[in-house]
């Protein structure tokens, strides 16, 4: 039934959307690079791993000066790709993971290695469902980057305050999963991303 789903909602939204997906690829080659995508590895179900994508919103080679973004105004983000996310644009491409099995619309959302090596083993119980595209800590921690801006140690504050919550979270998910839990996640991560 969720496979179903993840199948048939991923195609609609992608052939509703198609026409604005072309505009937003045009703006981003506008906006001074080639590479539409951002393509990183993540942790999915069991550990696999799998290439993400996403909208690029930052400049190329971003991720040498750290995986974290940092508040609204992260310097490395693009023009356009301020926007792409502050609406959570950016994150459509990963529709393709949902289609190719290796995502689902709502589940934990995926990590990177670096910080799924932290996992303690009730931790890394959030590893034994499908990741997804949203799910209650992406309504949660909504404006993350913001909040880790405030931080003086931005990568200290994810790794001791922010992931613990975040993976609070979704084991909550996990232990309470159903169809109906999945529409109002999704609703409320519609309604959010409105706000």
């Amino acid at each position: 039934m969720k496979r179903l789903f993840d199948i048939i909602f991923s195609i609609i939204i992608i052939l509703l959307g198609l026409p604005f997906f072309i505009i937003i690829s045009i703006l981003i080659l506008f906006d001074g690079d080639m590479n539409i995508f951002f393509i990183q590895e993540r942790v999915g179900k069991n550990k696999n791993t799998f290439k993400l994508y996403k909208f690029r919103s930052m400049k190329s080679n971003s991720e040498e000066n750290g995986q974290i973004t940092i508040g609204a105004k992260d310097s490395r983000i693009t023009k356009i790709g301020y926007y792409l996310r502050k609406y959570k644009i950016d994150e459509f491409p990963q529709l393709l993971n949902v289609l190719m099995g290796q995502m689902s619309i709502v589940g934990p959302r995926p990590e990177v290695d670096k910080y799924v090596k932290l996992y303690s083993n009730e931790q890394e119980q959030v590893l034994s469902v499908k990741p997804g595209l949203t799910d209650l800590a992406s309504i949660s921690y909504f404006e993350e980057n913001k909040l880790l801006g405030k931080s003086n140690n931005p990568e200290e504050t994810y790794i001791s305050e922010v992931m613990p919550e975040k993976i609070k979270l979704s084991l909550e998910y996990i232990n309470n999963q159903s169809f109906i839990n999945d529409m109002k996640i999704i609703l409320s991560t519609i309604k959010r991303i409105l706000q």
